[in-house]
């Protein structure tokens, strides 16, 4: 099945639908991501398919200190188990520092390239 960033758009319009694109992309892929970034702050998400019928989100932020400071403080990860329409919410709502982009943008970003491209930066 061949998935874009406009399917995600378009499911995302509706619960019902929305469930059906998450399973349907889940049947061939193992995970979804997405990355937010700005020079000072970043925020990676990885969401995988729970066994009971959820989500598992996890998610790191963490500041870009470019500076070599051994006291920066270490990334934030934290893991949640959500339902599906509980992720839907999380997308439609999510609001960043950068008002013109949003989680839908972020997870877009990825639909419509390669999946491994996820951390350009190298992982954190």
């Amino acid at each position: 099945m061949s998935i874009n960033s406009e399917d995600w758009k378009k499911a995302l319009q509706s619960k019902d639908a929305f469930a059906d694109f998450i399973y349907e992309y889940f049947k061939d892929q193992k995970d979804l991501t997405g990355n937010y970034e700005t020079p000072s702050y970043y925020e990676y998400y990885v969401v995988t398919l729970d066994s009971k019928e959820g989500l598992i989100i996890t998610l790191k932020t963490g500041l870009n200190q470019n500076t070599g400071d051994v006291n920066a403080p270490l990334p934030f990860k934290d893991v949640e188990h959500i339902s599906v329409e509980d992720f839907r919410q999380l997308v439609l709502n999510k609001k960043f520092e950068d008002q013109s982009e949003s989680l839908t943008d972020v997870f877009s970003k990825m639909l419509a390239s390669e999946p491994d491209a996820r951390f350009k930066r190298g992982q954190k």
